[in-house]
């Protein structure tokens, strides 16, 4: 379930997408449970606002290295972190390694 957070015109947030799973954008119009949201690939799309997350526009650029540490934990927010230490070959580590 998302938007657990206040959405509004303007707010930064993750959609679902068929090609990449999840994609970013900015909401444009909320009419009612309809979203609009302009993605950063240039694609319109709408959904339903139970089913978009709200993005971590405060996050660093490296990810982080302790998922307790997401403003957000939720499906996007984590695959977004694991894809960005991936490409900085800091892959997260789940426990301690002996």
């Amino acid at each position: 379930m998302g938007a657990t957070t206040n959405i509004i015109v303007g707010s930064e947030v993750w959609v679902e997408d068929p090609s990449v799973a999840w994609i970013d954008g900015e909401v444009l119009k909320i009419n009612g449970e309809e979203v609009e949201i302009q993605t950063t690939d240039g694609k319109k799309v709408v959904a339903n606002l139970s089913k978009i997350y709200s993005k971590d526009v405060e996050a660093t650029a490296g990810g982080v290295d302790d998922m307790t540490k997401l403003s957000y934990l939720h499906e996007p927010g984590v695959l977004q972190n694991l894809a960005t230490r991936y490409q900085l070959n800091e892959i997260y580590l789940w426990g301690a390694v002996s």
